[in-house]
């Protein structure tokens, strides 16, 4: 069967060239007659692995030497309570930025260890635009500013940087790897690999080493940075299959010509879908184009009642998982990295024939 183009928000498209490369080393890894499922991580095989997709990761992104890279398990979700948990430093208060489902689910965490002072809300909008810079009321005695640059659901995305006079912590599990970042703008980034980044299972930390001394007494020593910081992200037994896709990805990325190819293809990817969009008045997309997602473009029809004969015509067409996420309802295109500007428009024609026979 041909594969088809899986515009998913997670677990996501897999480069097909990564997914050949596993398949090809997956009963015997470089002469060693086992599969990396089977390494001891502690081995030097796997220690190899390891060490070269952390350093690989450090030249995409520019990683400056103070900041630790972690390899974790327990998804963005899990960060959501380690993040307070060691970054308050003594403190007892955060801000937080609303824009979405994810945010929600990081402030209600939050809440179990500090007051949460919410600086800006886009519920109220329904998450279609961020509330103005000059609107914010952020707290003079927080310890940190988090935010989700890119919210999945409602595709609503940051453009720029927050302007913040406190360590700002990001959720970049649907954008990391996408563009060039200027990671010293951050005092930790995490995110869940199923979007850019690999399969489920693995979780990115990217962390400034001035961070990791103070964590909330009597922190679980599994939820403590610094621990895994000691232990080169091997105190347990980490995701070790996903680790070592994870770095299959990086050097895809690395011979694809870096971030700054990957953000323009990205930004082309996005332009040619809400151009679409915008052209058409069968399609219609409500965020603000301000803030509108690189990486996830929901969109509707102007005739709800042919939702399902749309999903059905597009996945006879070879383009799945198109349906919006039960919250917002519609359609959302997830186009990360792995997704090819083909898929992209193998999608627009058939939106493009679809409203011709149904307008």
């Amino acid at each position: 069967m041909a594969r088809v183009f899986n515009f998913s928000a997670g677990p996501a498209m897999l480069p097909e060239e990564v997914l050949v490369q596993a398949q090809l080393e997956m009963l015997d890894w470089q002469g060693t007659g086992m599969s990396v499922m089977e390494m001891s991580h502690r081995g030097k095989e796997f220690m190899s692995i390891a060490e070269q997709a952390e350093a690989d990761l450090r030249e995409l992104l520019s990683i400056p030497e103070n900041y630790k890279v972690l390899f974790l398990q327990g998804g963005a979700s899990m960060q959501f309570a380690m993040v307070p948990l060691n970054l308050l430093r003594g403190r007892t208060q955060a801000d937080y930025l609303n824009t979405g489902l994810w945010s929600e689910k990081a402030v209600a965490e939050a809440k179990k260890y500090c007051q949460v002072n919410v600086a800006a809300d886009a519920k109220p909008n329904k998450y279609t635009t961020v509330p103005p810079r000059k609107s914010w009321r952020c707290n003079g005695e927080a310890a940190y500013l988090h935010y989700t640059p890119n919210e999945t659901i409602n595709g609503l995305e940051f453009q720029t940087v927050p302007e913040v006079d406190i360590p700002i912590v990001a959720d970049m599990s649907s954008t990391l790897l996408s563009r060039p970042l200027e990671v010293s703008k951050f005092a930790a980034i995490y995110a869940g690999a199923q979007k850019n980044i690999g399969p489920a299972g693995l979780t990115l930390v990217i962390i400034r080493d001035d961070l990791l001394d103070i964590s909330i007494p009597g922190t679980p020593t599994m939820l403590v940075y610094k621990t895994h910081v000691e232990q080169q992200s091997m105190y347990n037994t980490p995701p070790t299959y996903a680790w070592y896709l994870a770095g299959l990805v990086f050097k895809w990325l690395k011979n694809q010509g870096g971030l700054a190819v990957m953000g323009e293809r990205n930004r082309r990817k996005a332009e040619l879908l809400y151009s679409t969009i915008d052209n058409s008045e069968f399609y219609g997309n409500p965020v603000d184009p301000n803030y509108r997602s690189w990486m996830n473009v929901p969109f509707t029809i102007a005739k709800p009642e042919l939702e399902k004969v749309f999903l059905q015509e597009a996945k006879a067409a070879g383009l799945v998982t198109l349906a919006g996420h039960r919250s917002v309802g519609g359609f959302r295109a997830s186009i990360y990295n792995a997704m090819p500007e083909a898929g992209v428009q193998t999608l627009v024609n058939f939106m493009n024939d679809f409203a011709n026979r149904n307008g």
